[in-house]
């Protein structure tokens, strides 16, 4: 059976594999601090709608506690191991909306469902509540490991044990953009995500967190860091990664992969 991927913009998606639902990083803000959502309509009610949220790292667009809140209760979250002590407004919303918490750190394995599970591995990220808070908790990525081996990056650097540790993979959800004119360490931008994406090898890929929010009142500035990595995405990977099929669909549009 296929994988269905739903792209709600940045890093925020639907994972479909095997009659489970599972969400990564679910931001449906209008607006977040300085950045405002510039292209897309907000995800639907129906994008909350899930039985695992994944969520990769403690940075406000990816644990984004208003949009947590928006989700069922008994809703299975999966989330770097230290963040309910990082984020004690976590825990308040977990209780309140009856959300099921569940920390995790590189190398645990959570069982969703019989025929599902998830794995958590590393990412090469700073992923600090704040920008210069204690590290309480680490970056990650996870391997949904269903009928495909769907790999959601998070927000992550090109390491060198990327592809030993992620293992081998049906599809990849890499990051290839930022929400700001410049990329700071820690981050792929379309070229290294496609040097990632042919040592990972696997037979699909989806590039996500672009091309959605940005800073007000800096839309002139560096304009295509915020069109153009998708695009660039799929022309680098069409070079360093030929056999990998790539998919760069528009906010809200489903895709079906491998």
């Amino acid at each position: 059976m296929p994988v269905e991927i739903t792209w709600w913009g940045h890093a925020t998606c639907t994972v479909e594999d095997s009659g489970v639902r599972l969400l990564t990083d679910p931001l449906f803000a209008r607006r977040l601090a300085h950045l405002r959502r510039r292209r897309g309509a907000p995800p639907p009610p129906e994008a909350a709608l899930a039985d695992v949220v994944l969520v990769s790292h403690l940075h406000s667009d990816h644990l984004h506690l208003p949009s947590l809140s928006l989700l069922a209760p008994g809703t299975r979250l999966l989330v770097p191991r230290g963040a309910r002590r990082a984020v004690p407004g976590l825990a308040r919303t977990a209780g309140q909306r009856g959300l099921a918490v569940t920390e995790v750190a590189p190398g645990d394995e959570v069982s969703v469902r019989a025929g599902v599970r998830v794995r958590a591995v590393s990412a090469r990220h700073d992923g600090r509540r704040l920008p210069f808070g204690p590290r309480l908790a680490p970056a990650l990525g996870y391997v949904v490991e269903g009928a495909a081996r769907t790999y959601f990056a998070g927000d992550t650097g090109l390491f060198d044990t990327m592809a030993e540790e992620v293992g081998p993979v049906d599809v990849a959800l890499l990051p290839v953009g930022g929400w700001g004119p410049y990329l700071g360490p820690g981050h792929l931008d379309a070229g290294r995500a496609a040097r990632a994406l042919a040592e990972l090898a696997p037979a699909a890929a989806v590039p996500v967190h672009y091309g959605t929010y940005w800073p007000i009142g800096m839309d002139a500035v560096r304009p295509h860091e915020f069109h153009a990595p998708g695009e660039e995405f799929v022309r680098h990977a069409r070079r360093l990664a030929p056999k990998v099929t790539v998919r760069a669909p528009a906010h809200g549009e489903r895709v079906r992969l491998p």
